[in-house]
């Protein structure tokens, strides 16, 4: 017989369904809402069986021992550092392991913003399941809506757990956009380190794919599906962040900042930087030190 919850160190939350349609009628908790959290150790003999699905969507991080989800006639294994998403409403049934029970922290969320965090974790006719690289992120986000949850259901409690949910949602979503860990995905990520470091870098795709170990064409693919652009777009955009930074935080002229940035012509910088900004350089500084009030001795405005 599968047991729904009452297990020893058990941590468990639901709200009230006025309380639920309350908070969804709330600008700030209709976009994604924790209906219920939980921490279930070593849940033997833990499962449900729904035959018409929940009405949220299910979020299900393993942290020891397995268990397995049944979607569409399918069983699912799910063991430790994976997490799995159950869509509302459809039908499915979970169990713990027999021999080696699962531990999992658990959600329910509803709202706006589930659907399309949902559509970024799960690939079409994939299965429920995704590895985390670190599992430990998304421990801590469901248990600081937990720790929320056990002080009262007020609005701001509401608002402090939906905050941690979208928190974990997002961790999640960028998990499963940046893709598996594989050799070359690490190798994507080496040049991406090498090039936030060495920001005026004057090397071409092909010596960066060398870096990587990878022939220039499929550097250059893998790059763009890791980043959503090309290297030289990467790289633009590293250097206006930093570009940004500087502009505020520092007294450094407009050529200093493009030198530092890695240009050596600071007009081709200024146009490099309002093709992303849809701003100059010094307007962008204008703006952000026009209010400010120092009061470090000896500061002088930038011009």
């Amino acid at each position: 017989m599968l047991v729904r919850d009452g297990f020893p160190g058990q941590r468990l939350r639901v709200l009230s369904a006025p309380t639920v349609e309350m908070a969804l009628r709330s600008p700030l908790t209709e976009r994604l809402l924790v209906t219920d959290a939980g921490y279930f150790p070593h849940a033997a003999a833990h499962g449900r069986i729904r035959r018409h699905g929940a009405r949220e969507t299910i979020v299900i991080v393993c942290v020891a021992g397995r268990g397995r989800i049944k979607l569409d006639n399918t069983l699912h294994d799910v063991g430790p550092g994976e997490v799995a998403v159950i869509l509302p409403e459809v039908p499915h049934m979970y169990m713990a392991d027999e021999a080696d029970p699962w531990s999992i922290w658990w959600l329910h969320v509803t709202g706006s913003d589930v659907e399309e965090f949902t559509q970024l974790i799960r690939h079409p006719g994939g299965g429920p399941t995704v590895r985390l690289r670190d599992s430990h992120r998304a421990i801590a986000c469901i248990e600081r809506v937990i720790d929320a949850l056990e002080i009262d259901d007020t609005h701001a409690t509401l608002y402090e757990a939906s905050g941690a949910a979208w928190q974990l949602m997002a961790y999640i979503a960028a998990d499963v956009q940046r893709g598996k860990k594989t050799l070359a995905t690490d190798s994507i990520r080496l040049v991406q380190d090498y090039l936030r470091a060495n920001l005026a870098s004057s090397l071409g795709v092909p010596e960066l794919a060398r870096m990587a170990s990878l022939s220039t064409s499929h550097f250059s693919a893998l790059f763009r599906a890791a980043t959503g652009m090309t290297v030289t777009e990467y790289l633009k955009r590293l250097r206006s962040a930093r570009a940004r930074e500087l502009l505020i935080t520092t007294s450094a002229t407009i050529a200093e900042v493009a030198e530092r940035v890695g240009y050596s012509d600071a007009f081709y910088f200024s146009r490099q930087f309002r093709a992303i900004n849809s701003i100059s350089p010094r307007e962008f500084r204008r703006r952000h030190l026009d209010n400010s009030q120092p009061t470090i001795p000896g500061y002088q405005r930038p011009k």
